[in-house]
C-alpha cells in the first residue's frame, strides 16, 4: 500500500501524520505563524525521517488549517469591497435586525468585514424568479472599477437581490471587471452561497472574497514548496464539512476551509466510535489555542449548512458574522494550552481567548513569552515533565511558569504560585464544559450513556475532569489522539455538497423543474470529486430544507438519490410531517409545506469498520518513575504513578491517580478512575461507582 500524509495546522502546533501498511507515524512541530509552509515541511521532514521513506513514496498529501479562520477573527484578510443592488448596500450592516442579548443596552454587534465606503450600489434589479426588472447598469460597474483600484482593494465580491436564481448579472458584471483588472479575484454570491436570505448570502461571499488572496497566496507556495521537496503527488485539502476536495476548489472558494482543522477531529472521533462500537460520544479536541466540543450519534457527527465566526459575546449565537456554508457542527473556545491566563476587573481568574500561540508561546517555553497559560498552570501542578514535553522536543522551564502565574494570577489574589495555578486549570475545565452542556442543549440532546473520546495535545490532559464536571463516565484515548485531527484528514472521504435554492410549495410541486436542478447539481459536485477520487465508488445523497408556509426555519428531510415520482413527493411531505412532529411533538394539520433550498453531496464510500472484540486481562507493567502532582478536585499533592504508554499491552489496567506518558500527550487518570488498554491499543479510562 502506498503512504499518505496529513498535515493540520494549529494556533500553536502543526501536526503531521503518515500511514502505510497499517503502520503509522507521527509529528509535532510549532507552528510558524509568518510562514505557515515553514512549519508544514519541517513537520514533514520530521516524519519521513521516523517512519524512514522518501517523498516519493507519498502518494497523497491532505491538508487542514485555520488559516482562514483566524484571518477572518484577527481582521487580518485583504482590503474587500462589495458590489451590490441599488438600495442594499446596507444589508451587511443591518443584518436580520435581531438581538443576541435582549436586555444588553450597549450590544456590542459584530462589524462587516466591508466599509460602507467600500460597499458600492449598481443600478440593477431582477424579482424573486429571476425575471430582469432593471437591467444591469454596466457604466455603473466600470466608475466603480476605478474608485477600487484608487482605493487600493484587493479583492470584490459581487451579491445581487436575487442573484440565487438567476445569476444573470453577477456574471456580467464580473465579467465587466476581469475585462478592466484582470488580477483582482472575484467572488459571486450566486457561485459562493447559491441560496436565500441575502444577509448570510453576502456575509458568506464577502468573507470568501476577504480571506481568497491569503489562502491563495499560502496555497500557491505550499504547492511550490512541497514540490521542491520532493512530494509530487496529489495535494488534498480538508473541508468544513468533513470531506476533501481540490486544491483549485479549495482556492476558488477557502471559505469552506474555515474549520477544517475541526472538522477532521470530529472525523476521527467517528471513526474512532465506529471502531469500538460506541453509538454516542462527545469528541473533546483540545489543542494549543482551542477546545473543539461535538455531538456524535450512530458514528456520524452532528451537520449544519450554518457557521458563525469571530462571536463578540461568548457562547451566544447571533453575535458572530455568519456563513453559509456545509459544516460539521460543533462549537468552539478559546481555551487550549497556549490561552491565557489572568485577573480581570472583579478579582475573577479568567482563561482566553487570546493565546500565547506559538511564537512568543506560554511563559515555559522560554521563547519570551511572560504571561501564563494554561500549558503553565498543568507544569505548575506537576502534570507535565519539563524535560519530555511534545516528545522532548521542546524543554519546559517550571521557575519561568511559576514566576508568571505568581506575578499575573497569584499576587492579584494574594495566592501562592501553584494554587494560582490550581484556580487557572479549574477555571479552564469549567469553561470547557459549560461549552459542552451549552452545545447540547442548543441540540437537545443530553450526555446519558456518552462516552468522551479526548484528543489533541491537551484532550487527554483535562478529559477526565471535564467527564466529571458534565456527568460523563468513560473517556476514550485513541493512539496518536496528540494529532487526532491530522489522522482524522486519513479518514475523510473525497466529498462536495452543492446548495441552490428553487421556491416550491406542495401544493404546486414542479417534479420535473426539481429533477433537472437536482441532476445537474449531482453533475456539478460529481466532476469536483472525480478530480480526486481515483475511480473509487462515490454515492449520492439528497436533501431538502422545509418549512410550513409562514414560519422562519427548515427542517432537513432526505430526498431518494435519483429522479422523484409523484409517489415520491407524497412520502416526502408525510416524511416531513414526521421529522417536525420528532423535533416539536406534533405536526401542524392542514399547513402547506415550501421548499427553499436543496442540497446533493457526492462522496466516496468510506470503508466498512468492524467493532474490535473485548481481549483478556493482562498484567500491568511497572510505573517508569513517581511524580508530585496536585490534585485538582481536592487541591491535594500526592505521588502520582507515571506509565510509559509504549509498555502497556492490551487488556492491561491500571489504576489512578495516574498518568500515561507518550510523545504527543500525557492522559490524566484521576482519583476513582481505572484505565484499561483495549485491543486496538486505546486507553478506555472508567469512573468507578
Amino acid at each position: 500500500m502506498t503512504a499518505r500524509l496529513a498535515v493540520d495546522i494549529g494556533g500553536t502546533f502543526t501536526d503531521v501524520a503518515v500511514e502505510q501498511d497499517e503502520q503509522r507515524w507521527t509529528g509535532k512541530v510549532l507552528t510558524t505563524p509568518h510562514a505557515p509552509e515553514l512549519g508544514v515541511l519541517e513537520g514533514v521532514r520530521v516524519v519521513l525521517e521516523k517512519a524512514g521513506l522518501a517523498p516519493v513514496d507519498i502518494a497523497l498529501v491532505i491538508h487542514g488549517t485555520t488559516l482562514a479562520t483566524n484571518a477572518v477573527i484577527e481582521r487580518k484578510g485583504a482590503k474587500t469591497a462589495l458590489l451590490t443592488t441599488e438600495g442594499f448596500r446596507d444589508v451587511l450592516a443591518l443584518g436580520n435586525e435581531s438581538r443576541y442579548d435582549q436586555y444588553d443596552l450597549n450590544i456590542d454587534l459584530p462589524q462587516p468585514l466591508v466599509p460602507r465606503r467600500w460597499r458600492l450600489p449598481v443600478p440593477e434589479r431582477l424579482d424573486n424568479t429571476g425575471k430582469v426588472l432593471l437591467a444591469l447598469d454596466e457604466a455603473a460597474v466600470e466608475r466603480h472599477v476605478g474608485f477600487m483600484r484608487a482605493e487600493g482593494i484587493e479583492a470584490v465580491a459581487i451579491g445581487f437581490l436575487h442573484g440565487f436564481v438567476n445569476p444573470a448579472h453577477e456574471r456580467q458584471a464580473a465579467t465587466i471587471i476581469r475585462r478592466l483588472w484582470p488580477e483582482v479575484p472575484v467572488s459571486l454570491s450566486s457561485e459562493v452561497s447559491p441560496e436565500m436570505r441575502e444577509w448570510e448570502r453576502f456575509s458568506t461571499t464577502v468573507a470568501n472574497a476577504y480571506v481568497q488572496p491569503l489562502m491563495a497566496s499560502y496555497l500557491g507556495r505550499l504547492e511550490t514548496e512541497l514540490r521542491a521537496a520532493g512530494l509530487t503527488c496529489p495535494l488534498f485539502m480538508m473541508l468544513s464539512g468533513g470531506g476533501l476536495t481540490t486544491l483549485d476548489t479549495a482556492a476558488r472558494f477557502p471559505i469552506r476551509l474555515v474549520e477544517s482543522g475541526p472538522a477532521g477531529g470530529a472525523i476521527f472521533s467517528a471513526h474512532v466510535a465506529r471502531q469500538r462500537g460506541f453509538e454516542k460520544v462527545l469528541s473533546f479536541d483540545m489543542g494549543g489555542t482551542t477546545a473543539k466540543v461535538c455531538l456524535i450519534d450512530d458514528y456520524q457527527p452532528q451537520a449544519s449548512r450554518s457557521f458563525e465566526v469571530a462571536r463578540v459575546g461568548r457562547f451566544k449565537k447571533g453575535s458572530g458574522l455568519p456563513l453559509r456554508i456545509p459544516v460539521i457542527e460543533m462549537v468552539e473556545i478559546g481555551a487550549g494550552g497556549g490561552s491565557i491566563a489572568a485577573v480581570d476587573s472583579m478579582g475573577r481568574i479568567t482563561v482566553g481567548p487570546e493565546s500565547a500561540g506559538a511564537d512568543p508561546g506560554p511563559a515555559c517555553y522560554g521563547r519570551g513569552g511572560s504571561k501564563p497559560a494554561v500549558t503553565d498552570a498543568n507544569l505548575a501542578l506537576g502534570r507535565y515533565d519539563p524535560l519530555l514535553f511534545a516528545g522532548g522536543a521542546l524543554r519546559l522551564y517550571p521557575e519561568a511558569s511559576r514566576d508568571a502565574l505568581a506575578a499575573e494570577v497569584g499576587g492579584k489574589l494574594g495566592l501562592s504560585a501553584d494554587m494560582a495555578a490550581l484556580g487557572v486549570v479549574e477555571m479552564v475545565d469549567e469553561n470547557m464544559s459549560n461549552a459542552a452542556r451549552v452545545h447540547a442543549i442548543e441540540s437537545g440532546k443530553g450526555f446519558g450513556g456518552r462516552t468522551i473520546i479526548a484528543f489533541g495535545g491537551g484532550g487527554p490532559v483535562h478529559g477526565y475532569r471535564v467527564a466529571e464536571k458534565i456527568g460523563v463516565k468513560r473517556m476514550l484515548v485513541p493512539s496518536g489522539a496528540g494529532v487526532g485531527s491530522a489522522i482524522g484528514f486519513l479518514r475523510a472521504p473525497v466529498a462536495y455538497e452543492v446548495v441552490k435554492s428553487l421556491y416550491q410549495r406542495f401544493a404546486s410541486f414542479d417534479v420535473l423543474a426539481v429533477n433537472a436542478l437536482l441532476a445537474g447539481m449531482a453533475n456539478e459536485a460529481a466532476a469536483v470529486v472525480a478530480k480526486g477520487a481515483f475511480d473509487a465508488p462515490t454515492r449520492e445523497s439528497r436533501i431538502a430544507y422545509m418549512r410550513y408556509v409562514g414560519q422562519g426555519h427548515e427542517i432537513a428531510v432526505p430526498l431518494p438519490p435519483r429522479d422523484m415520482t409523484e409517489a415520491d413527493v407524497r412520502e416526502i411531505r408525510a416524511l416531513y410531517d414526521r421529522e417536525y412532529t420528532r423535533f416539536y411533538d406534533r405536526p401542524v394539520p392542514g399547513s402547506d409545506v415550501e421548499i427553499l433550498s436543496f442540497a446533493v453531496t457526492v462522496a466516496t464510500v468510506v470503508e466498512a469498520v468492524e467493532p474490535v472484540a473485548e481481549v483478556a486481562a493482562a498484567p500491568a507493567p511497572a510505573p517508569i518513575r513517581h511524580q508530585a502532582v496536585r490534585d485538582t478536585t481536592t487541591g491535594e499533592v500526592t505521588e502520582w504513578a507515571i506509565y510509559d504508554r509504549a509498555t502497556l499491552f492490551p487488556g492491561a489496567t491500571v489504576q489512578g491517580p495516574c498518568i500515561v506518558t507518550e510523545a504527543e500527550t500525557s492522559t490524566m487518570v484521576g482519583r476513582g478512575w481505572v484505565c484499561r488498554m483495549d485491543g486496538l491499543g486505546y486507553l478506555d479510562l472508567t469512573q468507578e461507582a
